[in-house]
């Protein structure tokens, strides 16, 4: 069986395709493949992991009430007011 053959060609042009290469030349040589099977998975690893922390957020903000916040008093409570006169 021979062993699959992947080719990658920047567009230097293309600022993502650019900082890859970039990535990709600093890796010695012998490990390129490597580096590149464990990108993809990492990035696999990382799509499912959001996808699923999603869903289970979904899933609590669903199952929990929305409760509204207590709006705030815009006004000096009167035993303030009181405290307040008491020093003059």
């Amino acid at each position: 069986m021979s062993r699959p053959r992947f080719s990658f060609r920047p567009n230097l042009q293309n600022e993502e395709h650019r900082k890859a290469w970039d990535i990709l030349k600093s890796v010695p040589e012998g490990q390129r493949n490597t580096f590149i099977a464990r990108a993809i998975l990492e990035n696999v690893r990382q799509d499912t992991l959001e996808n699923t922390l999603r869903r289970v957020l979904r899933e609590e903000l669903r199952a929990s009430p929305v409760q509204p916040e207590a709006e705030q008093e815009d006004t000096i409570p009167q035993e303030m007011l009181h405290f307040l006169d008491s020093l003059s």
